[in-house]
């Protein structure tokens, strides 16, 4: 019995990222920059104690390949215990202060933007990133091209040579590579607030964030998930390398640990079944190897007892099947993110453990967040 379980767990999964790699094949690259620019964005970061990172933002922002009278900043102060110097920019750039509301300090920070924005298109992302200098050209390009209202776009890690980073980076190419896949099977449920775009007047149609803010996170996945619960054709992913977002990865495991938990905090008050799905079928796939790995652990009369020496081969066979369709996914979303795959052997046998660590403490533990405790 143990054995039909186990094998249906790790068959299902390794099902479920066949089809990922499908959708992720599905959705073409869109690089055209040919058309005159003409759509004007409000560019928002929320931001906390951010006054090392600011800098190098907005300087990217100042390189960017776009008419400066055709975008402006909006900088929402979350209560920061620093001073903020912002040298002069050749942009509009102006620093509001949040107006907390709720019990999320970023949906909090998005919705005061709102008020103040002067254009239609807005566009999110942190203060700890790097945007390409064709960032919003790409952006006009393909809202030139397409009738849409909310895009997605990708978001990568500017890894140093260590293991703590290319962990990360695989771990976020899994995610991007979910996201791009849930696109391409016209199923997607998840993205990435550092760079994701949509226009003030679809927000206000949705309701922005009505009926999550009580979560702390989800600035970007709920909205996400309710607008395409009810406007399903006007949410498109672009996939473009010149629409990547470059943001830090973190220097510790506590840090990784607190910022997973968070994330993985609002799988269960997500709105799409198909998220919800994948998340607990990700999570028995995780489960499935660990339980295979411990019987491994054990004399291997104990498990060929359970199991049937049959059933282990097959076992061992699944395992090798998951670990190489888990690396069609990562590699081809490393490949267009333009970042290298490395420590994915080690990665691959230490992460079940962690994500099956992170899922359980995510139900009852508390975590930190920008000095904060939710």
């Amino acid at each position: 019995m143990i054995a039909i379980v186990l094998f249906s767990m790790l068959l299902i999964y390794v099902i479920c990222i066949a089809l990922l790699i499908y959708g992720f094949t599905n959705v073409n690259s869109s690089d055209y920059l040919d058309q005159t620019p003409k759509t004007k964005f409000s560019i928002v970061v929320p931001f906390r104690n951010e006054g090392e990172n600011l800098p190098t933002l907005l300087e990217s922002f100042s390189n960017l390949n776009y008419p400066n009278d055709l975008f402006e900043v909006i900088l929402v102060d979350d209560e920061s215990e620093e001073r903020l110097q912002i040298a002069n920019c050749r942009f509009r750039i102006s620093i509001v202060d949040n107006i907390r509301v709720s019990n999320s300090p970023k949906k909090d920070a998005i919705s005061t933007a709102i008020q103040v924005v002067k254009n239609d298109w807005i566009i999110t992302t942190d203060a700890d990133c790097v945007v390409n200098k064709n960032w919003l050209l790409a952006l006009d390009n393909y809202i030139q091209q397409h009738s849409v209202s909310m895009i997605a776009g990708a978001v990568s890690y500017h890894c140093e040579d260590s293991f703590l980073h290319h962990f990360q980076q695989l771990d976020l190419a899994s995610l991007q590579g979910a996201t791009i896949g849930s696109f391409g099977l016209g199923k997607g449920f998840i993205c990435n607030g550092a760079n994701f775009a949509y226009t003030k007047s679809f927000f206000q149609d949705l309701k922005g964030f009505d009926g999550n803010d009580q979560i702390a996170s989800g600035d970007d996945v709920f909205l996400l998930q309710k607008a395409i619960a009810q406007f399903p054709e006007k949410i498109h992913y672009l996939k473009s390398e010149n629409n990547i977002v470059i943001t830090k990865p973190l220097d510790d495991w506590k840090s990784l640990f607190y910022q997973r938990v968070r994330w993985a905090s609002k799988t269960s008050s997500y709105q799409s079944k198909f998220g919800i799905g994948l998340g607990f079928i990700v999570f028995g796939g995780n489960v499935g190897f660990l339980f295979v790995v411990c019987c491994f652990l054990c004399q291997f009369a104990f498990a060929r007892l359970l199991f049937g020496i049959g059933n282990i081969l097959l076992m061992y066979f699944l395992l090798l099947v998951k670990f190489s369709v888990d690396f069609v996914l990562i590699h081809k979303t490393n490949q267009f993110l333009k970042t290298k795959t490395q420590y994915y052997l080690v990665s691959s046998l230490l992460y079940p453990f962690f994500s099956v660590s992170v899922a359980l403490y995510s139900l009852f533990g508390k975590y930190e967040w920008k000095g904060r405790l939710f």
